[in-house]
């Protein structure tokens, strides 16, 4: 196998697709010759053509209204949104017309397009770049959402999302692009859309995240050891579909579960998951899920991120709180 950071696994995702698939194409601000704003595309340009991997102008909405368009004639555009909170410039594009269009086609047509767009904060990025909106996805019927946390997964789950005939809104944290390598297989293979994954085992408490909060989240199950909390982690990989199936298990098991996001507290994912555990898991529970989140507030200047961001230190204090309740 080779050793891959994310950046790299996902860049030889699109190039096996590419190479594939002649409708595959990824287009996006700077994507072809430059590369992309963090060379996730370099060399894709060079290798398959400048008619399957192309610049566009500075217009999001341009960007996923042409993936809509191609999308319906046969192809399986790539678009890259260059950071997330471009996207709003494109949204009626991506959660109006895409998601709705097997549906309003009757099922004539569909829009089989990943957007991609880097996310996430840590890196003391400028406005606009770092938030987390993947709230605003899951409230679109048709769009499915992937938060990987790993190069393993992020491989995986994109060749998964580039042969999906539904829209996918693909997350890729800017703290993890170059965080660390991992052993990822060369060629083609499929992390099924809608899997959770528990990348660590546990009998005393659940606790579930996705994408750099997975990290956090191992962390602080690391120092809960030391005191003798055993605690198991989730990694969501999708939260749409979300692999409830999953959850319930865990809970069944440990009786206590905290949902860690990284995006603001009020209506996201976690609010989701936890309105489905009580849906599903509440006589298993023991105490209240509590979420770790970052705070009601837009997303902070760089200066003081590192206090806005939830950390291993916020996650054991919940933790202690669901095992004292």
């Amino acid at each position: 196998m080779a050793q891959m950071n994310m950046l790299e696994a996902i860049r030889d995702a699109m190039r096996v697709e590419l190479k594939r698939d002649s409708n595959v194409v990824a287009f996006g601000e700077d994507v072809g010759k430059v590369g992309g704003v963090f060379r996730v595309t370099e060399g894709l340009q060079e290798e398959f053509g400048d008619d399957r991997v192309f610049d566009t102008p500075l217009a999001e909405s341009a960007i996923a209204g042409m993936a809509v368009g191609m999308g319906i004639q046969g192809f399986r555009p790539i678009a890259e949104i260059q950071f997330v909170g471009f996207i709003y410039e494109a949204l009626d594009q991506m959660f109006v017309q895409a998601a709705r269009m097997r549906y309003r086609s009757g099922g004539r047509y569909n829009s089989p397009i990943v957007f991609r767009t880097p996310f996430g904060g840590g890196v003391k990025a400028a406005e606009l770049h770092t938030d987390s909106l993947e709230g605003l996805a899951l409230q679109t019927p048709g769009m499915k959402v992937i938060v990987p946390s790993n190069p393993y997964d992020a491989k995986g789950l994109m060749i998964s999302a580039i042969r999906d005939n539904d829209p996918v809104f693909f997350m890729e944290h800017l703290n993890l692009y170059r965080a660390f390598r991992a052993e990822v297989p060369e060629g083609e293979y499929t992390v099924p859309i809608g899997k959770a994954n528990v990348v660590r085992e546990g009998s005393d408490v659940t606790i579930i995240a996705y994408g750099m909060m997975v990290h956090t989240a191992v962390k602080a199950a690391e120092e809960l050891e030391k005191q003798g909390v055993h605690a198991e982690v989730i990694d969501l990989r999708t939260l749409m579909p979300l692999d409830i199936d999953t959850i319930v298990a865990s809970i069944q098991k440990t009786n206590r579960a905290i949902v860690v996001q990284e995006a603001q507290k009020t209506s996201g994912a976690a609010a989701e998951i936890i309105t489905q555990i009580n849906e599903k898991a509440i006589l298993h529970l023991e105490a209240p899920v509590l979420r770790v989140a970052g705070p009601d507030t837009i997303y902070p200047f760089a200066q003081i991120e590192d206090q806005w961001l939830p950390t291993p230190a916020r996650i054991i204090a919940a933790v202690n709180k669901v095992r004292e309740f």
